[in-house]
């Protein structure tokens, strides 16, 4: 099987070569690990997911009105199709399948630079849900779920027997910022992502401005919408992603950021697809930044169905209320 690696190689992926030797360790010490990742793990994927894309709002991009001369209308047309062109190619590397199940090996980065590591599972089916599952090493059984549907977010804490079910619209930073499934959808399937739509039309790329001149090896595709900058890092020959940067600019708190790079390409179909996924969130905090790093490696990956969209839980599980968990997310 053909790989291609992009110039952004991530410490997750190199960090997965080791994995099979950490898996390994005492069922103690692994206890304590997963003790903390059912506290922390699960809560950095929520936030990587969610806090930092804050403000996906459908504010519209300025269109300037100055006309230009004819002699330049004649060369903005070449450039124009160029580009275009150019955004479609990226645009097409989208993965077509309609379902994904993966096992990966999730790593998350504490402050103090200690990381900690457990086996998973990942599941997806377009356009309807996103489900992250942790597992004990070994035993493979579930500590922990994050579950993205179209109109609901689910996050079981299987240790403590608690859970959370709320929709968009009920967690006020996902509501008044315009964060909805389709905005989480892209960034874990490696596409475009246009605020407000399900997906990334041709009609709809020249929203999206990239500087196709130069020699570079790859080219910066970038839309802004309000007070939201995102930026793909696309390789010029074929237009695979390598890295997402959304940007959230606030006069009273700073500048907030995450930045989701792909690696480790891998043909799926007749697309490529990222084994490597390295998740970084940086945030203002009392005048200095927070920085928090995950990662997950996919070990192998399948198309199967065999598996319900929706999780049902016993009544042995408490739920709580979102302020709760939003509590324990800024605790961390």
């Amino acid at each position: 099987m053909k790989k291609y690696k992009t110039s952004y190689i991530s410490e997750g992926l190199r960090a997965g070569r080791s994995g099979r030797n950490e898996s390994a360790a005492s069922i103690p010490t692994m206890a304590r690990s997963l003790r903390l990742m059912a506290r922390t793990g699960m809560a950095a994927v929520m936030t990587a997911a969610t806090i930092t894309l804050a403000a996906c709002g459908s504010q519209k991009a300025a269109v300037s009105s100055a006309k230009p001369v004819a002699k330049t209308v004649q060369t903005n047309k070449a450039d124009e199709k160029a580009r275009i062109d150019f955004l479609d190619k990226v645009n097409s590397n989208a993965s077509y399948q309609k379902n994904i199940a993966a096992a990966i090996t999730f790593r998350l980065t504490q402050g103090n630079g200690k990381e900690i590591s457990v086996p998973g599972q990942l599941r997806m089916r377009k356009d309807e849900v996103i489900r992250l599952s942790l597992q004990v090493p070994i035993l493979g059984t579930e500590v922990g779920r994050i579950e993205f549907a179209k109109d609901y977010v689910l996050f079981v804490d299987r240790m403590h027997k608690e859970y959370v079910k709320a929709k968009y619209s009920d967690v006020g930073f996902l509501r008044d910022n315009g964060i909805n499934f389709y905005s989480l959808q892209a960034l874990f399937w490696n596409r475009l992502l246009l605020p407000g739509k399900s997906q990334v039309n041709y009609t709809d790329l020249d929203r999206f401005s990239a500087d196709i001149n130069g020699t570079n090896a790859t080219i910066p595709v970038v839309l802004k919408d309000g007070k939201m900058t995102y930026t793909w890092t696309a390789n010029r020959a074929n237009g695979v992603i390598s890295r997402t940067k959304v940007e959230y600019k606030s006069a009273a708190q700073g500048t907030s950021a995450l930045t989701w790079d792909y690696s480790n390409f891998t043909n799926f179909g007749s697309k490529m697809f990222p084994y490597g996924n390295t998740m970084t969130i940086t945030t203002p905090a009392k005048g200095k930044a927070k920085e928090l790093k995950a990662s997950y490696t996919i070990n192998n990956i399948t198309t199967a169905n065999d598996w319900e969209t929706t999780t049902t839980l016993s009544n042995k599980y408490r739920q709580v209320s979102v302020e709760e968990i939003l509590g324990k997310l800024s605790n961390i």
